[in-house]
């Protein structure tokens, strides 16, 4: 070509040199296509198969489409939150339980110790630093596996990286097919665009399946060595690597041979991937496997009934499940402080226990806690019924067979042991308490067919310290303290007490304890009122002396006098019910719970101030965000930087006023002297400042205390579920009160020895304990029956000196009231015989 341009004389090129130069540089490639256009519009064939290419493309393009527009977005997973369960604090702090249906714990992936992120890596995924999310080894090796076993009903097993597994258990789901495993590699890929290693691998460290109710291999620790992560082992770590494969298998004692062969070969993959050393690997390998037996979680026995209360509450304001909101009680990973004391709630479990055996006695055994009828599952059975005691030695276990008084009882671990004992009653089949007796021998016991309730609150704050609402909550969750509808007997007497001080009455003021009739109507007749066991009248008292003998005349009296419209007013404004204005509901013929009545009477002991009852103090999310508490005061200027130099900031008062607070003062002043020579005298030798009411309903069917101090107040009931005569010995004072004395006595310390403090206005005026009447230039004594004592009044509703006349007015009033007792008593009698009906009190469900 250069030799050409100089010939001619010129330096551009001929037009053929133009040509060759354009053949040389693009030509070739030209050629063959317009090679390939010729035959394909000369060659149908040719185009046909362009056709269906084509077509193919289009389908395969919509196919993928089709199949990838619905995958989950990987980008869930930065805001994703796994189900955790809600633990449960005391009033200490420390967890007394866990509401769980599944073990869960969460760490981040500092807290994974190394060792055990290389057992996982060797045993699942060993180039999980390198791949993209898709291991293309391992899904060869998988996809000759799935071919292998076509047909013969087997699953393949392998091929899935950790990122596969973490897109497979939290954003596809467990589907066996081939779709399933193609959208899993395609959100595999897209989760290693999205998150770093290290949150891929703390996503799956926490979320994986891993047997005995497991999910994370923090609760695996605990679930299968009784350790935290950081504590275990080589060998452990290896053993908890094994389980993704078979997570229900190699934790059983069928499978440990298995089970080791396979931790061994973890360990093994270990010192290959230059994990682990060879010296250390055949130190774990002579291990044994090291599990501890299957077992639940285990916390502070004794709260069942407060638990249950406070998981009932928080169902009702979060829900239950997942899907019933972010903060549901078994996903949502709530922190729960509770106002439970464990020292109090101990001393309640066991105090109404044992008023419970001691009214048992020796009562015979009366049925079975429950029966199973097919005693070839009894085992199964018996774990369903989920029956259990926490009490002594006992056991709940099932009578097998039985011949006289002997027979076999099974257990729910499968133990069989001789039984002894066996009531008349028992049949095979029955689910009964049995305690051992000897070496392989056990004996019926007798569980109290009464039940009750208790409750200690903290006046000041409403907080519930303690709950029990039977013999046990593991037999019956049915929570008696909170639940049952009881007539509460003479404990509401107080608060018609309160209604006459509120409207004009003293603790001093004459009261006729006398017989008091209502008219009922033509044809009726008059019925009359009678004081406890159908004793009559007694002439005229003190209200004092009527609230501190519980006389049931004198309390009809004051109500109808004050208006019981008025009466049923102040058990509703308290929180104990409402009710129609019948003058037996003066009495405790209306239903209450024992939580309300011991609610009511701390409005007592607070001067009148009332709060809220509440076992919950504060609620926090998974993330330690305060999402509710009881107190929700503000007090916006506490937190400054630096004072402003205005007034200390001051926040709200948190109760409400029920009761005029020297109305109060006079009623705990009065019931004070319940404790000290009334009916609840048993408490008297307690020796600290307490005041309380017993009641006994008309039967008696139930037997009441509600009382305290100025730091906690209690009460108890105790009767039958269906209630029916307790006997005619049965009062509040005899069995009700030495429960709560059992209980205070168990917690001294913790009931303080500080007086009740008199609100301002409140006058301390010493008075004739008989006659009310004001004593001059005489100290009260510290004999309960002293004649001179302190009374509370408020202004100028003091009464006025005692004289002479006095005193012979007081010998007149009793005389003439000896003699129409006698009356009373003939007139009584004289009915009896007669076949008289029941008295209004008894029509209106009246009490004593």
């Amino acid at each position: 070509m250069t030799d050409e341009i100089i010939e001619n004389g010129s330096e551009q090129p001929p037009e053929d040199a133009h040509y060759r130069i354009r053949r040389g540089a693009g030509g070739r490639f030209a050629g063959r296509f317009s090679g390939l256009g010729r035959a394909w519009r000369e060659r149908k064939g040719l185009r046909r198969l362009s056709y269906v290419a084509g077509a193919g493309l289009v389908v395969l393009g919509g196919l993928w489409v089709g199949f990838t527009h619905d995958l989950p977005d990987a980008n869930k997973l930065l805001e994703y939150q796994p189900p955790l369960p809600t633990m449960v604090r005391g009033i200490d702090g420390e967890i007394v339980y866990s509401y769980a249906r599944e073990r869960r714990v969460q760490l981040r992936y500092v807290d994974f110790p190394r060792p055990l992120v290389d057992a996982f890596l060797s045993a699942e995924d060993k180039t999980f630093w390198t791949h993209g999310g898709v291991d293309v080894t391992g899904l060869a090796g998988a996809v000759v596996d799935y071919a292998s076993k076509l047909g013969t009903g087997g699953r393949a097993r392998g091929g899935s990286t950790i990122t596969q597994q973490v897109a497979k258990n939290i954003l596809i789901g467990d589907e066996y097919s081939v779709t399933r495993k193609l959208k899993e590699m395609v959100v595999a890929r897209r989760i290693e665009g999205v998150l770093t290693k290290q949150q891929i691998l703390e996503l799956y460290l926490n979320e994986i399946p891993l047997g005995r109710q497991s999910f994370g291999v923090q609760a695996a620790a605990r679930a299968y060595f009784g350790k935290d992560v950081d504590q275990l082992q080589l060998h452990e770590v290896a053993f908890l690597a094994i389980l993704p494969k078979a997570p229900e298998r190699y934790g059983r004692k069928q499978y440990e041979g298995m089970a080791i062969e396979r931790r061994n070969w973890v360990l093994g993959q270990m010192v290959e991937n230059g994990w682990a050393s060879r010296a250390d690997a055949e130190a774990a390998k002579s291990q044994p496997l090291g599990l501890i037996p299957r077992r639940a979680e285990t916390y502070p026995t004794g709260n069942g009934y407060f638990i249950e209360e406070v998981r009932r509450r928080l169902i009702d304001q979060y829900g239950e499940k997942a899907e019933d909101g972010p903060n549901s009680v078994y996903a949502g990973g709530l922190w729960v402080r509770t106002s439970l004391d464990t020292q109090m709630q101990d001393a309640v479990r066991d105090g109404l226990r044992a008023g419970l055996l001691r009214y048992q006695g020796n009562r015979a055994w009366a049925h079975p806690i429950a029966h199973i009828n097919d005693l070839d599952s009894w085992q199964t059975q018996l774990i369903v019924s989920n029956k259990t005691i926490d009490y002594k030695d006992w056991r709940i276990g099932v009578i097998l067979d039985r011949s006289g008084s002997t027979g076999r009882i099974g257990f729910s671990d499968g133990n069989i042991a001789a039984l002894t004992n066996v009531p008349d009653l028992a049949k095979t089949g029955d689910l009964v308490a049995a305690a051992p007796v000897s070496s392989g021998t056990y004996a019926v016991r007798t569980i109290p067919e009464v039940s009750g309730g208790m409750v200690i609150e903290q006046p000041a704050t409403g907080r519930v310290m303690a709950m029990q609402g039977g013999f046990d909550s593991g037999l019956d969750a049915f929570n008696r303290a909170i639940q049952a509808e009881r007539q509460p007997g003479s404990t509401i007497k107080p608060f018609v007490y309160a209604t006459g001080l509120q409207y004009g009455m003293t603790p001093a003021t004459q009261v006729l304890d006398g017989t008091f009739c209502v008219y009922q109507g033509a044809g009726l007749g008059d019925k009359c009122f009678r004081n406890f066991g159908g004793a009559g009248g007694s002439g005229s008292h003190t209200m004092r002396w009527g609230l501190e003998q519980s006389r049931n005349l004198m309390t009809v009296r004051i109500a109808n006098d004050t208006g019981m419209s008025r009466v049923v007013k102040t058990f509703k404004t308290v929180g104990i019910g409402e009710y129609k204005p019948y003058l037996s509901f003066a009495l405790g013929a209306g239903e209450t719970t024992v939580s309300r009545m011991v609610n009511a009477y701390s409005a007592l002991a607070n001067n009148g101030v009332q709060f809220g009852s509440s076992v919950v103090d504060y609620v926090q999310d998974r993330n330690g965000k305060v999402i509710w508490k009881a107190d929700n005061r503000r007090c916006d200027t506490c937190n400054m930087a630096e004072w402003d130099g205005k007034p200390m900031p001051r926040i709200d008062r948190k109760g409400k006023q029920v009761i005029d607070a020297g109305t109060a003062y006079q009623v705990v002043h009065m019931l004070e002297g319940v404790v000290t020579r009334g009916t609840a005298v048993t408490l008297r030798d307690l020796n600290m400042p307490m005041f309380g009411k017993t009641g006994t309903t008309n039967g008696p069917t139930d037997v009441w205390f509600v009382g305290g101090t100025q730091d906690y107040v209690g009460g108890v009931y105790l009767g039958y579920d269906s209630p029916r005569s307790l006997g005619g010995y049965a009062q509040g004072g005899r069995i009700a009160a030495p429960i709560f004395k059992q209980v205070v006595q168990a917690t001294r310390a913790r009931w303080g020895v500080q007086p009740f403090v008199a609100p301002a206005g409140i006058r301390m005026v010493r008075i004739d304990r008989v006659t009310g009447k004001q004593v001059m230039g005489v100290e009260p004594g510290n004999d309960p029956k002293a004649a001179v004592i302190w009374e509370a009044f408020k202004p100028d509703t003091e009464p006025r000196q005692y004289t002479p006349e006095d005193e012979f007015a007081r010998r007149r009033d009793a005389l003439v009231s000896e003699i129409r007792g006698a009356q009373e008593a003939r007139q009584a009698s004289a009915a009896a015989a007669g076949g008289e009906a029941q008295d209004f009190a008894e029509q209106q469900g009246g009490v004593y």
